[in-house]
């Protein structure tokens, strides 16, 4: 760390501080320092231009004598929000939410201001992104009647911002986005690491000081990741990921991280003309069309943070034309298929060498955990033989390398989810059908490989 009052050299890949500038930085990118100025906390130029949030007096309390009971929330009026983030909009808390630009971030932000607004009271929704006339062309369009809660400021500023929430004192801020903000207390330009990282900061002091939530829209990098320094995952209580194909309706929230709630909890949204609709069956949505779907099809499903989701997959074989088979996967890791693969060929004499393989899940959402592995393996079994299922099976399963199938978790609630929706015949590891009983539906419990491709 350099001292104070000095030039420093920040790395923009990582938020590394030098006093010097260096060609390559300690995370491994070239030519990443830019120039920074480091005033004094004494200094006239800082003081001149730093703000102090003001709020309650804090002090240290007794750990035995602070109450562990469900924290105080903001109900977003929104049921799939406030389940990925545990049941509302804790008091104090940072909120990140991310997502490709186009995908329904602000949208999702907007509608959920409304709500609070009208129930909660009066909500800042800070814009650098776009103009007030912009949001409210939004916001005609997908809200009936706007609150007068609702507040506006077009602001990259967080020190303007900090003085006009001491002013108001909202019951929600909103900063739409991180990126566009920036602090008179550094030279560098907005969306450095350094901004970044100071912006959250005086954000974070707003929220925990002052006892308001605050939501910190992200953008995201071509490789999906957030965009910016890893510290801002660190320093905010909730991340949440926004994703979807904008050329479809069909949008998917994810918790990566809450303080509050269940992690990898999921929320299914639909982009309609009037804003965002929510989705209450997103099993259904998933498997429609799996009745016709034919050869090479087969239904699995996942335990996404409280509730199980039944996805549809789809594998196909043919024979390879050149001299090495391709191996393709969409929303399967390709490391995960090209095991599921060789266990095959291995333990059920079943030659894939000469096949090119291609495995796709249905919706685009990318499964996480090893429960879909059996799936996986029948599917690409039923298209290699042409067995069709007709959409009446579902399979769940972690397959070993020896060929064994290793029980899941949560098949119980999976098992169930699957007879709701109509399955006649459920695959499962024989461990887990063990403890399942349930009637008119044929549960079928294998202890290998070689024995589920055989119950197909």
């Amino acid at each position: 760390m350099a001292k104070k009052n000095q030039t420093v050299f920040v790395c923009q890949q990582c938020g590394y501080e030098s006093p010097k500038w260096i060609g390559q930085c300690i995370c491994g990118a070239w030519n990443s320092f830019v120039e920074e100025k480091v005033y004094n906390e004494g200094d006239s130029t800082k003081d001149s231009r730093s703000r102090k949030v003001s709020g309650k007096k804090t002090k240290a309390v007794k750990l035995a004598d602070i109450r562990s009971d469900q924290a105080d929330r903001l109900d977003t009026g929104i049921r799939e929000l406030n389940r990925v983030l545990g049941g509302g909009i804790v008091k104090g808390s940072l909120t990140l939410i991310a997502g490709e630009p186009g995908i329904g971030k602000s949208t999702l932000i907007l509608q959920s201001a409304d709500n609070i607004s009208k129930n909660h009271g009066k909500v800042l929704y800070v814009s650098g992104e776009e103009s007030e006339q912009q949001i409210k062309m939004r916001a005609d369009r997908i809200i009936d009647r706007i609150s007068d809660d609702l507040l506006l400021l077009s602001e990259t500023n967080i020190e303007t911002v900090t003085d006009i929430v001491n002013d108001i004192k909202p019951g929600l801020l909103i900063i739409d986005s991180i990126q566009t903000m920036y602090t008179d207390t550094l030279d560098s330009a907005p969306g450095s690491v350094s901004q970044v990282r100071s912006s959250t900061n005086e954000l974070m002091k707003i929220g925990k000081v002052m006892d308001i939530p605050v939501f910190i829209v992200a953008h995201v990098t071509k490789s999906g990741d957030l965009a910016g320094p890893k510290i801002v995952e660190h320093l905010v209580d909730c991340v949440l990921l926004f994703s979807g194909d904008r050329n479809q309706d069909l949008r998917i929230l994810r918790s990566q991280k809450n303080r509050f709630g269940t992690t990898s909890e999921i929320g299914a949204f639909e982009m309609e003309e009037s804003g965002l609709s929510e989705v209450d069956n997103i099993s259904a949505s998933f498997l429609e069309g799996l009745d016709e779907a034919g050869e090479g099809s087969i239904a699995t499903a996942v335990y996404e943070g409280t509730r199980p989701l039944l996805l549809e997959l789809q594998a196909l074989t043919s024979t390879a034309n050149a001299g090495f088979p391709r191996r393709t996967a969409l929303g399967i890791d390709i490391n995960r298929l090209n095991m599921i693969v060789a266990v095959l060929e291995r333990r059920s004499n079943i030659n894939l060498s000469s096949q090119d393989i291609y495995v796709n899940v249905v919706g685009g959402i990318r499964p996480e955990g090893t429960s879909s592995d059996l799936a996986v393996a029948l599917a690409i079994y039923s298209s290699l033989k042409g067995i069709d299922n007709k959409g009446q099976a579902l399979a769940i399963g972690e397959i070993g390398l020896t060929g064994d199938l290793r029980p899941v978790r949560h098949a119980d609630k999976i098992a169930s989810e699957a007879v709701r929706m109509g399955f006649k015949k459920i695959i499962l590891p024989k461990k887990n059908a063990a403890k399942i009983s349930l009637s008119g539906t044929n549960i079928i419990g294998v202890s290998s490989i070689r024995e589920a491709c055989s119950k197909l």
